[in-house]
């Protein structure tokens, strides 16, 4: 089976192909890349197309995602589109307008899932990153409690199918299990994950409340100063990766990312597995280490992230 076809059942029924194609890319990349990249992706077979407000370019994937329609490769309800909501629109008033936004941008009726970007509120307005005099970035006070009921009245507005969130940690997503009178719980929780900081205590914690884990940065990161942290090492050229890529013989990204697979954590699907020996392995190369830098530890910070399964970081 074409792994960009096979996929799992979310907590409210709608199912998620298990490899989506991401369409962030730095501020100097042309955004008509992105409309190009979109459209070779569904020509290829990619079905689950992940993007964000963020990264303000909603407007050329959509027009990307309506060609292929048009054409007659993919109807509507063939595409599985996942769209964020920014820090900047936490305030429960504004979450909707955030959403008709993106839904204006794409020319689209509806998202397949849309999902808290970030666990901490920033000061509402028109800049994504809004600094005072000083340069530190403007917080602002929201209860994501609050944020995720207007996340339900959307859902039952009919304006996206499925709700979620993203670089949340295992104390966050208790909040919102926890909540009085939670009428849907996130189906999905998108947050930084490869062998290098595993999760393994916060995936436990989402099988266990039927919330799938789906892993950005499976492969470590791109090389890009000002938003990652260049002195760790690179994933990909770990010797355990080669040994078990070389035994296998696969690349060591091919290694990373079935990994992933065999732990339940949605990526790709390949046609051979990883003994018990190699999944060993490869668990004992967990760092805790995280590439991606805080909103306010990062100098250019471009929507990648973090959460982990050790408290607030904020």
């Amino acid at each position: 089976m074409d792994p960009k076809s096979q996929c799992l059942e979310l907590n409210d029924g709608p199912l998620i192909p298990v490899l989506g194609f991401g369409t962030y890319a730095p501020e100097e990349v042309p955004k008509s890349e992105a409309l190009e990249a979109t459209k070779y992706a569904i020509e290829v077979g990619f079905r689950h197309i992940d993007s964000a407000y963020l990264y303000q370019n909603e407007e050329q994937v959509g027009q990307a995602i309506r060609s292929k329609i048009a054409d007659g490769t993919v109807k509507r309800e063939d595409i599985f589109y996942t769209s964020k909501l920014w820090a900047t629109f936490l305030r429960p008033e504004l979450v909707r307008p955030a959403l008709e936004k993106s839904l204006k941008n794409l020319q689209l009726d509806y998202v397949d899932l849309y999902i808290i970007h970030f666990p901490v509120a920033l000061k509402p307005g028109d800049e994504l990153l809004p600094r005072d005099e000083n340069g530190k970035i403007i917080m602002d006070t929201v209860d994501f409690c609050h944020t995720w009921e207007a996340l339900e009245k959307c859902k039952d507005a009919g304006l996206t199918k499925s709700i979620g969130v993203s670089n949340f940690n295992h104390q966050q997503l208790e909040r919102i299990l926890n909540k009085p009178g939670l009428k849907y719980k996130p189906v999905c929780n998108q947050v930084e994950c490869h062998p290098y900081f595993n999760q393994s205590k916060l995936l436990d914690f989402c099988k266990s409340n039927d919330i799938v884990l789906v892993a950005y940065a499976a492969l470590g990161s791109q090389r890009l100063k000002g938003w990652v942290n260049l002195n760790h090492p690179i994933l990909l050229e770990d010797p355990v990766l080669h040994a078990i890529a070389k035994k296998h013989k696969q690349t060591s990204a091919v290694i990373a990312l079935r990994y992933q697979l065999q732990r339940g954590v949605v990526v790709l699907v390949f046609d051979f597995e990883l003994t018990p020996e190699d999944m060993k392995a490869i668990d004992g190369l967990n760092r805790n280490m995280r590439y991606y830098l805080a909103p306010y530890q990062a100098k250019y910070h471009r929507g990648i992230s973090i959460a982990c399964d050790c408290g607030n970081w904020t």
